[in-house]
C-alpha cells in the first residue's frame, strides 16, 4: 500500500495561478494522496467585509466586493485555462455568493450561521481552481494518477457551534473510512477544502480563522495518514518571529509537546489546535515553505534528539489581566470552582493564571472584554479588576521547571522592565510572564540574543 500523505497550502500558497501550481509541483514531489487548500490570499477578509456591509449599507457597496472577488478568481481560472465544467463550477459558487449577500442585505441580518456559509465559500472557489493546477502538474509528469475535487463537508462533520465549530472526531473517522479508504491505492489525488465542515443536519460551519491547519490535521487522523505536511510562505518554525528578531534560526525538529506551548502562546506558524489529531495518532507533522521547497522546514516528532533548555520564545500581544479578589476566599473552598465555572459557561479560554490568598490573576486575549457578560458575571462572586495593553512573553524548551538560575537570568537580561505577572510550574516546556505591550518587542529581542544567539556563537 502507498505512503498516505495529506499536505495543506496556505493562502499565500493560493495567491495566484503560478502560486497554485508551484504547490501543485510540490504536492506531486512529495506524493500527497490529500491536498487540503486555504481560501486564495485576502479572500475570507474579503467575505467577511461582503457580510458586514451587505448588513449594513447600500447594495452597491456589496456589488463592488462581489466584483472584487469573482475578478481575482476569473484572473486565475484564466491563467489556467479552466476547462468549461470547472469554470461552470466557479460560476455556481458565484452565484451563491452574491445571493447569500443579497439575502443578509435584505434581512438587514448578518447571524455567525449566515457568515460560516458565507465565508467557506474562499476555500470552494480556491479548491475548484487548485484543483485544476493538480491535474495540469500530474499530465505534465506524464502521471496515472488523477486530480479529483473532494467537498470536505461530506467527512469533516462538526458540532453547530457557528463560527468555532468543533470537529466530531468518530465521526469523522468513521467517513472517512467510508469515503477516503482508496487512498491509500495511491491512484488519486483527492483535492478539498481547509477551514470548513458541516454538522449533521447539513450546515455548513467553519472552524474559525487559522482553521485550516487543524481540519487537515482532522482529516490526517481521519485517514490514519503516514506524514501530515503544512505549507506556508515561510519555512517552518522559527526560534522566535524573523520580524521581530532578523537573528532567529531555524528548527529542524521540536517535539509535539513544545510545539503546542509555542503555538498556543502566540507562534504564527501552526494554528494551537493543529498538533492535537497528530499526537493522537503519532503523526509525524512537517512545515515548509511551498515558495522554497529546497529549505529544511521543521519536523514536528513525538521523539526528538536534542533537547535543549530554551527551544524558542514567543510574545503573544493584546492581552488583559483580569485579577478577582475576595476576603472570602481565605481558607475558603469552591471559589476556584466558581470562577472556572463562569469562563466555561461563556466559552472562554484562559492563558495563563497564579493564585494568592485572597485573589486570582489570570490572562486573556483583549477581545474577550467584548463579552460584557462575563465581567458582569465575574463581578458577582469577586471584585474584578482588568489591566489592559499587556503582552505575553513565553519561553519553550525543556526542564525548564527544575533548572536552577533560570529565572535569575531571565530577569537580570530585562532588568529596567516590569513584569506584571509570572506563571511558572505548570509545565516543564514553558516559562512566561506579562510585560506592557510596547515592551513585549523589545524583550524578546534581549532574551534571544541570551539564550539563542549567544548558545550559538558558543558553538561556533
Amino acid at each position: 500500500m502507498a505512503k498516505l500523505v495529506v499536505s495543506k497550502f496556505g493562502g499565500t500558497s493560493m495567491g495566484d495561478a503560478d502560486c497554485m501550481l508551484r504547490s501543485a509541483e510540490v504536492s506531486f514531489r512529495q506524493g500527497s494522496g490529500l491536498v487540503v487548500v486555504s481560501a486564495t490570499s485576502g479572500t475570507t477578509n474579503d467575505l467577511i467585509a461582503l457580510g458586514k456591509t451587505a448588513e449594513s449599507q447600500a447594495w452597491s457597496e456589496s456589488e463592488k466586493i462581489l466584483s472584487k472577488i469573482q475578478d481575482k478568481h476569473n484572473k486565475i481560472a484564466q491563467d489556467l485555462k479552466l476547462p468549461a465544467d470547472a469554470k461552470a463550477k466557479l460560476e455556481t459558487l458565484f452565484e451563491e455568493m452574491s445571493s447569500l449577500a443579497k439575502g443578509m442585505h435584505l434581512l438587514k441580518d448578518c447571524s455567525v450561521k449566515a457568515m460560516d456559509t458565507l465565508m467557506s465559500l474562499g476555500e470552494r472557489m480556491s479548491s475548484v481552481l487548485f484543483t485544476e493546477a493538480m491535474s495540469q502538474v500530474l499530465k505534465k509528469h506524464g502521471s496515472a494518477k488523477s486530480a479529483e475535487l473532494l467537498d470536505v463537508r461530506t467527512v469533516l462533520r462538526t458540532d453547530d457551534q457557528f463560527g468555532k465549530a468543533k470537529p466530531l472526531t468518530n465521526d469523522v473517522a468513521n467517513l472517512c473510512q467510508k469515503n477516503l479508504s482508496f487512498l491509500r491505492e495511491g491512484k488519486k489525488v483527492m483535492c478539498t477544502q481547509g477551514y470548513i465542515g458541516m454538522t449533521e443536519e447539513g450546515i455548513t460551519t467553519t472552524l474559525g480563522r487559522g482553521g485550516s491547519d487543524y481540519s487537515a490535521a482532522i482529516l490526517a487522523e481521519g485517514v490514519s495518514a503516514d506524514v501530515l505536511e503544512i505549507w506556508t510562505d515561510v519555512a517552518g518554525i522559527a526560534t522566535t518571529d524573523p520580524r521581530l528578531c532578523p537573528k532567529a534560526q531555524p528548527i529542524s525538529e521540536i517535539s509535539f509537546k513544545e510545539a503546542s506551548e509555542l503555538a498556543t502562546f502566540g507562534a504564527k506558524v501552526l494554528h494551537p489546535a493543529t498538533l492535537l489529531p497528530a499526537i493522537r495518532k503519532n503523526i509525524p507533522v512537517f512545515v515548509g515553505s511551498s515558495f522554497d521547497v529546497e529549505a529544511r522546514g521543521t519536523w514536528v516528532r513525538m521523539d526528538v534528539e536534542d533537547h535543549p533548555l530554551i527551544r524558542a520564545m514567543a510574545l503573544r500581544k493584546k492581552q488583559v489581566l483580569v485579577t478577582l479578589s475576595t476576603p472570602e476566599m481565605l481558607y475558603a473552598h469552591g471559589f476556584l470552582f466558581q470562577i472556572f465555572k463562569i469562563f466555561n459557561d461563556h466559552k472562554v479560554s484562559i492563558d495563563a493564571i497564579t493564585t494568592s490568598e485572597i485573589s486570582v490573576s489570570v490572562t486573556l486575549d483583549d477581545s474577550t472584554l467584548l463579552n460584557k457578560n462575563l465581567i458582569k458575571d465575574l463581578s458577582q462572586i469577586a471584585d474584578v479588576q482588568v489591566e489592559e495593553n499587556l503582552a505575553l512573553i513565553s519561553l519553550i524548551g525543556n526542564n525548564i521547571n527544575h533548572t536552577p538560575g533560570l529565572g535569575k537570568r531571565i530577569f537580570e537580561t530585562i532588568p529596567d522592565i516590569n513584569v506584571r505577572m509570572i506563571c511558572l510550574g505548570a509545565s516543564k516546556h514553558n516559562f512566561c510572564f506579562l510585560v506592557a505591550d510596547e515592551q513585549g518587542p523589545e524583550v524578546i529581542k534581549r532574551l534571544h540574543a541570551c539564550f539563542i544567539e549567544a548558545g550559538i556563537e558558543e558553538m561556533a
